[in-house]
């Protein structure tokens, strides 16, 4: 009796992705999206700001202190919900610099004005191409640069709730730690 390689098909798959599971079942953290960038130097910025606003340059990654990188879009609820948080990292007295990216620019000028402007610079980023050099998948995601410019941590979704809390704060308080020009 003859057995069909097409017969086989389903069982390989089915053991492929048992295998598949398997493994990723006991990743340190499933939740934690890995970033190639850690340690390594900030990628390029956006060469155009929001109109009215400074634009964001890599010059003001290095040697001011730590700062916090932040993409948004105005037409993103994650990113509203977290614009609190901006804002009152900023009063702080945190460096928060803001890339909008695939927005109309007068939807996200219109937005800083109505709710406050928590950045100290921006860049806009039209079709998306700056968020994929960084890495971004999804808005919002926010990133912790060094004072030499290093990308040290990756915080994807909104900075809200327990998990700001529980994983952007220590993050934040280490790298402040590192970088005392904070």
């Amino acid at each position: 009796m003859r057995i069909s390689p097409l017969a086989l098909l389903p069982p390989v798959l089915f053991a492929g992705m048992a295998v598949l599971f398997y493994t990723g079942m006991f990743r340190q953290n499933p939740d934690e999206l890995p970033s190639t960038f850690l340690g390594q130097p900030a990628p390029p910025l956006p060469a155009e700001a929001l109109p009215g606003q400074p634009l964001l340059q890599a010059t003001d990654l290095t040697g001011s202190g730590l700062t916090v990188v932040n993409f948004w879009a105005s037409w993103c609820p994650p990113c509203r919900a977290e614009h609190p948080t901006l804002k009152a990292l900023a009063s702080e007295g945190l460096r928060v610099a803001g890339v909008n990216f695939k927005d109309k620019a007068s939807d996200a000028s219109a937005y800083l004005a109505r709710e406050g402007n928590p950045f100290f610079a921006t860049g806009y980023d039209p079709k998306g191409r700056t968020a994929i050099d960084w890495g971004v998948t999804a808005p919002p995601e926010t990133f912790l640069v060094d004072t030499q410019g290093r990308v040290v941590f990756r915080f994807v979704g909104p900075m809200v709730g327990s998990d700001y809390q529980q994983r952007f704060l220590p993050a934040l308080r280490a790298a402040q730690a590192a970088n005392p020009n904070n």
